[in-house]
């Protein structure tokens, strides 16, 4: 099972290595722009899971909505001690 730092550094991992293939990849290539949209979609679906379809679809779609926020971390070079440190 992956944790939230585990998807950090694969994450990380990917986007250094420029993996082929790499939906991850394309999503950094695309940039900030898309990685924001794609962050304020899945918000709304997470929350729209959350009031109609119950816990596991609300989980899975919190799920998407991390790794979009990983990917923006990723893009916009902030570390998970940068974002620990305002919890």
């Amino acid at each position: 099972m992956k944790t939230f730092d585990s998807l950090f550094e694969e994450l990380s991992a990917k986007a250094e290595a420029k993996s082929a293939g790499s939906l991850t990849v394309e999503e950094l290539e695309k940039g900030t722009h898309f990685i924001g949209k794609k962050l304020v979609e899945e918000a709304g679906e997470s929350w729209i899971a959350a009031e109609y379809e119950g816990a596991d679809r609300t989980a899975e779609e919190l799920s998407q909505l991390l790794y979009h926020v990983q990917v923006m971390m990723i893009d916009r070079g902030i570390s998970l001690e940068d974002v620990y440190k305002h919890l």
